[in-house]
């Protein structure tokens, strides 16, 4: 019995559609339910955000197209002022449009935006049924003029018009609504994929040569091996593709069989630990890396861009290690010199001898809340910072497993910070410099 059920739409097209979003069924027949019939008026707006991967903008793409519902799809990184995106949701709707297309529809404010568009929907198929806006990485538009977002959250009651804008993003609702208050819209969580859930969708994708049981045993081991350090979908279907011909090796050559789950495994066990030192990184193209897998060598040392003695960590992690020593060794007064450009004249006080004092390298790390964390970390990181989940997330899995509550990376790792830096290869005497002075204070 199928999970997707609508009066309004066939069974068969629902029956394509459940198989085409595995694993979002929930999430599909909430969104037909607010979506309604095709003439009905839906809900003004819909804010849909989960993190990187969780199926947002994949499950909206299906979705339109498989109802053939009309729709304009615009990523907000691509057209990333307000100009380029007005103009490029207006070309979009001339597909719709029964007058001749022109290639270039200048709009250069809100108020030209909503005239035309207002023409745009009147003429052709538009006028009778909704049409759905999709905002791919909204939270760019937070960057663009303050009129924007909340004019796209009320375009529907603006042009009088049939229209639902749907907002895709991976940061929460909360960091959007603008301070003079907005309409609020329709909120929808993509939770994460489970470990059940990615078995079940990578191995949908077996090669024909192969049968279903032998590629869901090897995404099985592949999951084994990755799944505590990747949950990214998109990074387990590229490493399941560049490392499956290595599995099947003993079958092809005759060693073993399809069912010989301990030689399939000795095998493919070395370039799983390979391709263990490179998740995320994409230093090789996947040809390169198949070379490497061809040639004869030690196994489990790669002699590409990872062959080095560390391996180069995340670019917001540094950081947040960083931000962690320095909030743990520097007192709460030195804040204000060390890390805003203007903060005023300091007021001279009396210190201690040099010799009277007690380094607070001795004394150890002491506790600090996250706000204080997070306020150095946006200080010390060059361009500006977004507060994204994904930034977040590595705060809690820093936190995992400490029983201070306002300590959440204070004591184990800014200990090791220094051997941290010096395996970089990166000079951080300026950071040094500034914590030597706050602890002179």
């Amino acid at each position: 019995m199928p999970n997707l059920e609508h009066p309004a739409y066939p069974a068969a097209k629902l029956l394509q559609l459940e198989s085409s979003v595995p694993c979002r069924e929930s999430q599909v027949s909430l969104l037909l339910s607010i979506f309604g019939e095709r003439e009905q008026f839906s809900f003004p707006s819909i804010f849909i955000y989960g993190h990187r991967a969780s199926g947002k903008t994949y499950v909206m793409r299906t979705l339109l197209n498989t109802l053939e519902l009309p729709h304009v799809f615009v990523n907000c990184v691509e057209y990333f002022t307000s100009r380029l995106l007005l103009e490029e949701i207006l070309i979009q709707l001339q597909r719709y449009s029964e007058a001749e297309q022109t290639s270039h529809v200048p709009c250069d404010t809100l108020n030209d935006f909503v005239r035309l568009f207002k023409q745009a929907v009147t003429s052709g198929e538009l006028q009778y049924q909704t049409l759905y806006i999709v905002l791919d990485r909204a939270e760019q538009l937070r960057e663009m003029e303050a009129n924007i977002l909340p004019a796209f959250l009320r375009l529907q009651e603006l042009t009088d018009r049939n229209v639902t804008v749907v907002l895709l993003s991976e940061i929460v609702w909360e960091l959007f609504r603008p301070n003079t208050g907005c309409f609020e819209p329709v909120t929808l969580y993509f939770p994460d994929y489970s470990i059940g859930h990615l078995q079940k969708i990578l191995s949908q994708n077996h090669p024909p040569l192969y049968s279903a049981d032998f590629y869901s045993a090897y995404i099985n081991i592949l999951l084994g091996v990755f799944y505590m350090v990747c949950r990214d979908l998109k990074e387990l279907q590229h490493l399941a593709a560049l490392n499956f011909s290595k599995y099947c090796e003993p079958v092809v050559r005759g060693e073993a069989n399809e069912r010989d789950t301990r030689k399939l495994w000795k095998n493919i066990e070395p370039h799983l630990k390979k391709a263990m030192q490179t998740v995320y990184l994409r230093e090789i193209s996947s040809s390169q890396w198949e070379r490497l897998q061809c040639d004869d060598g030690e196994p489990g040392q790669l002699k590409g861009l990872s062959a080095h003695t560390h391996v180069e960590l995340p670019y917001y992690s540094k950081f947040l290690l960083i931000a962690a020593y320095l909030a743990s060794y520097n007192p709460v007064r030195t804040d204000k010199r060390f890390f805003t450009k203007h903060h005023g004249k300091i007021r001279k006080t009396n210190f201690m001898k040099k010799h009277e004092k007690t380094s607070n390298h001795l004394l150890g790390p002491k506790p600090f809340p996250l706000d204080r964390l997070l306020a150095i970390l946006y200080s010390i990181v060059d361009n500006r910072v977004a507060p994204t989940a994904n930034i977040f997330s590595q705060v809690c899995e820093e936190r995992t497993g400490k029983r201070q509550k306002n300590c959440p990376t204070a004591s184990l790792k800014s200990r090791a910070l220094p051997e941290l830096c010096q395996s970089q290869g990166e000079d951080f005497s300026v950071i040094y410099s500034c914590n030597m002075k706050g602890n002179d204070d």
